[in-house]
C-alpha cells in the first residue's frame, strides 16, 4: 500500500514537470496509460526504500503503541528476534530490487523515455486563434478575424500557401468558412464562401522582371490540408539504448572498460601529437645538459627528432619570433581541446561507473531503510500516517540529498566513484545500527519527559558551579528552581 502511494506521488511529480508537453495533443487514453505504466516501473527503485521505511515504521509503531512489543519482551523474546521475520522479508525484497534494477529498469527506462520523447515532439492539436497567424500546419499560414463558439464557423479568413516554397505567391481570401476534418482526422477541410484566390507567377521565359497576377473569384471553394504533422512519429529505440540508464550490469562493465581504454589512448597520444608543433633545432649547452638528458630518458625518440630537425625559416629574427608565437598558440589551442576531450571522457566514465554501483546501492537501500524503520518504530511507539510519515520523509530527504551530492562530487572527480555512490547507504546504515541498539535497550529516545529530566539535572549541576552561583547572585535567579 505504501509503495502504491509513493509511486503515485512520483507520478504526480512527472505530470507537473511535463504537463505542457504531455497534454493537449489528442493522443488517446491508451498511450498515456502506457506512459504512466513505464514511469511507475521507473520510480520503483526510488519509491521502494521509502515504502520499506514507512511500512516498517507503521508496523512496529503500532506494535509499540498497543503494548504488543512490551508483551513480546516480557515473554523473554528480544526485539531483534521479533524483527527476524521482517528481516527475511527485507532481504528478499532487496534481492528482488537488485534484479529489477539490473533487468527490468533498463527496459522500462528505454520504453518510457523514448515514448516521452515521441509525445514531447508531437505537435499540439489544431488551435487556430482569432487575429493571429497560425503556422503549425506545414506549408500554410492561416489567419481568421473571428472564430465562433462551435469551433467550425470562421469569419474573414486568409490562407497563405507556401507548399511550393516560392514565397507569398498564392493567397486565398474568403468572407467566411467552415472548418472540419475527414477520414479519422487525417485531413483538414476549409470550405470557403465568397472569396478570391490570388496567384502571382513570375515570367521566367524572358529577361524582364514582369510578373503575372491572376485573380479568381468564387462563391464556394475547398482547401484540403494534410494533418500528418500532428501524428505521433515513433522514434527508433536504438537512439536511446546506449545511455547509461538503459544498460545492465554487464553492458555497463563493457562500456566502462571501453571508456578507460579510450581515455588512456587519448591521454598517451597527446604528447606524440603535440610534437608536430615544434619546428626548431634544439641547442644543448652546458647549463641545460642535465635537463636535456632527463628529457631524453623519458621521451628519447621525440627529443632526438626535435633535436635533428632543421628550421626552414629565413634569417630574419622577427619571422622566427612570429612563427614561434603562432606555434605556441597552436599548442595551447590543441591542449585546450585535448583537455576538454579528456574531461568529457572522464565524466562519461564516472557516470557509467556510478550507474553500475547504483544497481547495488538502490537494492541495499531497501535493507538499510528497514534497519532504520523497524527499531525506530519500536522506539517512537506511534503507528498510522502521523509521526511515521514525518520521520520517513526526513530520512528519505537525507538519503536523496546525500545520493545527489555524492553523485555530483564523483562526476566532478572530487571524490572517487565508490565513495560518491555508497556514502548515503553507509551513513544511514550507522543510523540504523544506532537505532537498533537503542531499541534493544528500551531507549526512551523520543519521549519528552526524558529530556525534561536531563534539562533539570543540567540546571541543578550548573547552579552549583561558580559561574552559575555568580549568575544567581547577580540577577537573583535560582536556576535549580526555575
Amino acid at each position: 500500500m505504501t509503495l502504491a502511494v509513493v509511486v503515485f506521488i512520483f507520478l504526480m511529480r512527472l505530470i507537473v514537470a511535463y504537463f505542457t508537453d504531455l497534454f493537449g495533443k489528442d493522443l488517446g487514453v491508451e498511450l498515456y496509460l502506457k506512459l504512466f505504466f513505464y514511469f511507475s516501473l521507473i520510480t520503483i527503485p526510488i519509491a521502494l526504500p521509502l515504502a520499506m521505511l514507512l511500512s516498517t515504521l507503521m508496523t512496529y509503531g503500532n506494535l509499540g503503541e498497543y503494548f504488543e512489543l512490551t508483551a513480546i519482551k516480557s515473554a523473554g523474546i528480544s526485539i531483534t528476534r521479533a524483527m527476524r521475520p521482517m528481516f527475511v522479508v527485507a532481504v528478499i525484497i532487496s534481492i528482488f530490487a537488485f534484479w529489477f534494477n539490473n533487468v527490468a529498469l533498463p527496459w522500462a527506462n528505454l520504453k518510457g523515455y523514448s515514448l516521452l520523447y515521441d509525445i514531447k515532439t508531437t505537435k499540439t492539436t489544431l488551435n487556430i486563434k482569432e487575429g493571429i497567424f497560425y503556422n503549425d500546419l506545414p506549408g500554410y499560414s492561416i489567419k481568421v478575424s473571428k472564430k465562433y463558439p462551435d469551433n467550425k464557423t470562421l469569419k474573414n479568413i486568409i490562407i497563405f500557401d507556401h507548399t511550393k516554397n516560392d514565397g507569398d505567391r498564392h493567397i486565398t481570401m474568403a468572407d467566411s468558412a467552415l472548418m472540419y476534418t475527414i477520414m479519422n482526422k487525417q485531413y483538414l477541410i476549409f470550405e470557403l464562401f465568397n472569396g478570391n484566390d490570388y496567384t502571382e507567377d513570375a515570367d521566367k521565359t524572358g529577361n524582364s522582371n514582369v510578373t503575372d497576377m491572376s485573380a479568381n473569384g468564387f462563391k464556394k471553394s475547398k482547401v484540403i490540408m494534410s494533418l500528418a504533422a500532428f501524428d505521433m512519429h515513433k522514434t527508433e529505440e536504438d537512439q536511446f539504448k546506449h545511455h547509461q540508464m538503459m544498460r545492465g550490469l554487464s553492458e555497463l562493465g563493457k562500456d566502462s572498460d571501453s571508456l578507460k581504454k579510450s581515455y588512456q589512448s587519448l591521454k598517451s597520444g597527446f604528447v606524440a601529437s603535440s610534437a608536430s608543433y615544434f619546428s626548431y633545432e634544439r641547442q644543448v649547452s652546458q647549463s641545460n645538459k642535465k635537463v636535456f638528458s632527463e628529457l631524453r630518458k623519458n621521451k628519447k625518440n621525440w627529443i632526438d627528432s626535435v633535436k635533428k630537425r632543421k628550421t626552414t625559416l629565413g634569417a630574419y629574427p622577427s619571422q622566427r619570433v612570429e612563427y614561434a608565437l603562432s606555434q605556441a598558440n597552436n599548442v595551447i589551442s590543441f591542449a585546450e581541446i585535448s583537455i576538454g576531450s579528456l574531461k568529457a571522457k572522464e565524466e562519461d566514465s564516472h557516470r557509467t561507473n556510478l550507474e553500475w554501483h547504483h544497481k547495488f546501492t538502490n537494492a541495499i537501500a531497501v535493507f538499510v531503510m528497514f534497519l532504520i524503520g523497524a527499531p525506530l518504530g519500536g522506539i517512537i511507539k506511534k503507528g498510522g500516517f502521523g509521526l511515521p510519515v514525518v520521520i520517513a520523509i526526513i530520512f528519505f530527504i537525507l538519503m536523496y540529498v546525500m545520493t545527489q551530492q555524492g553523485d555530483k562530487a564523483a562526476k566532478e572527480s572530487r571524490v572517487i566513484v565508490q565513495v560518491g555512490a555508497w556514502i548515503s547507504n553507509t551513513v544511514l546504515f550507522f543510523f540504523g545500527l544506532y537505532f537498533l541498539n537503542k531499541a534493544r535497550n528500551d531507549s526512551r529516545l523520543f519521549e519528552s519527559d526524558v529530556y525534561i529530566i536531563y534539562f533539570n539535572r543540567f540546571k541543578e549541576n550548573f547552579s552549583k558551579t561558580k559561574f552559575g552561583a555568580w549568575i544567581s547572585n547577580k540577577f537573583g535567579v535560582k536556576l535549580a528552581n526555575t
